[in-house]
């Protein structure tokens, strides 16, 4: 028996790491097969990564957005979970380091994900917030919340309209969807929570070095979302880099500089990587492994990567695939076919990706959908957007809740979850 308590087995060990979207497709599908599989992940729940900005906005409370990982799979016989941090792979070992002891594998996959990326500026590192975790989430809200209580005891008309600005660096699908959630938080909830605050000096900030919002998708999506965003209210700075915050200033290279308590960030995202890989195996600047058609890592045979942190370059993606959802599925569930073929010992099968296309919602009946040439805005846009996210909740339950609270905000134009929950993290104090 080793430090993790898990016996041994006459089947191959695969070892997962990380439990997002690539994770749990992995884990789901190769239980089913003649394999000992082991996720490890530093929390014992998945993420459903793209509704966290509504657990931030008092839509949701984060139960609803998370499932234990213990549960994702009914063949508990070849399966277990281990909540871990690993802190170095030892390939020549077939092993891995983490915080609880050594584990060896017969194969290795990485599904570790993203992590925010700050660009080396360790001032804003330290005091902006950043959107990548419900506990992050939850920070949000609730120094949004506190803020807005303290707005309400202050004599001061410029310190109130400081505690009541939001400012969001990044307009890409998180900035975009906060910002516009803002917007209908300052509508629907601040005339009847703060009847003795103007609405109006809650104001909400949204930039981006870019020359149009949602860079990534099509013009015709940019052009709509930002059409939506400033009829919600939404102050727009493009061409516009955030330089510093401090003492609750934000600076830029324009003359643009607020004052603002609460600034998040989300201007792009690095590769979560783990020592141990040799250098030449990850790209330098995004910190993502480079992996061949069947996701192994360049230069090793029984190391794989799937999802955001894999880098897979092809002739219609030179610059891997969208860190978003969907390549992580669909990469797990090729691998998972794959690792059937292994055991049989038939050539595998490499990786195609379905583009299904890309979504943002801005707000309420508003959304912008890229499916092909074709762009879709508005009511459709927006219920498209809502029926997808809910079929690939994770669990019942999860989908059940959402959706009875979605229908709750629709037509009382509130947000139920408006709880202050944790104390707000220190401005000066580092990030786990």
């Amino acid at each position: 028996m080793n430090a993790f308590n898990i016996p041994q087995s006459n089947h191959p060990r695969v070892i997962i790491v990380g439990g997002g979207f690539g994770g749990v497709t992995l884990s789901r599908k190769l239980t089913k097969l003649q394999l000992q599989v082991v996720l490890i992940d530093q929390n014992n729940y998945h993420t459903f990564q793209p509704l966290l900005y509504q657990v931030a906005t008092s839509g949701l409370e984060p139960d609803s957005i998370a499932f234990p990982l213990r549960g994702i799979t009914d063949n508990q016989e070849n399966f277990f979970f281990r909540m871990a941090q690993v802190t170095q792979v030892v390939p020549e070992k077939n092993e891995i380091e983490t915080n609880i002891g050594k584990l060896q594998f017969d194969y290795l996959i990485l599904a570790t994900g993203t992590k925010t990326n700050y660009f080396n500026n360790q001032q804003i590192e330290n005091s902006s917030m950043g959107m990548k975790s419900v506990v992050e989430s939850l920070n949000i809200r609730s120094t949004m919340l506190k803020n807005f209580e303290k707005a309400t005891i202050t004599a001061s008309e410029k310190e109130r309209k400081k505690l009541m600005r939001i400012v969001i660096s990044g307009a890409g699908p998180t900035g975009a969807e906060l910002a516009g959630a803002f917007a209908e938080f300052k509508k629907g909830v601040v005339p009847k929570d703060y009847p003795d605050i103007n609405p109006e000096n809650m104001e909400i900030h949204l930039i981006d070095g870019s020359d149009r919002v949602l860079s990534s998708m099509s013009e015709a999506s940019s052009k709509k979302s930002l059409k939506y965003l400033e009829k919600l209210g939404v102050n727009i700075h493009l061409n516009t880099l955030v330089k510093n915050y401090e003492d609750d200033v934000i600076s830029t290279n324009t003359d643009l500089n607020l004052e603002a308590s609460t600034f998040i960030w989300s201007a792009g995202v690095i590769g979560n990587h783990i020592p141990g890989i040799k250098e030449d195996s990850f790209h330098e600047k995004t910190q993502r492994y480079r992996v061949d058609e069947y996701n192994r890592i360049m230069g090793y045979e029984s190391i794989y990567a799937v999802g955001d942190i894999a880098l897979m370059e092809t002739d219609d993606y030179p610059k891997g695939h969208p860190q978003v959802a969907q390549p992580a599925i669909q990469q797990g569930k090729n691998l998972a076919k794959n690792f059937k073929r292994l055991l049989r010992e038939k050539p595998l099968k490499p990786f195609s990706y379905f583009d299904k296309g890309s979504m943002a919602t801005i707000g309420r009946n508003k959304a912008v959908a890229d499916v092909g040439s074709f762009t879709i805005g508005g009511f459709a846009a927006w219920f498209t957007w809502l029926a997808v996210h809910l079929y690939f909740l994770v669990g019942v339950r999860n989908r059940v809740v959402v959706f009875l609270n979605w229908i709750y905000n629709y037509f009382n134009f509130d947000r139920a979850a408006r709880l202050i929950l944790q104390p707000e993290r220190s401005k000066a104090a580092p990030k786990n």
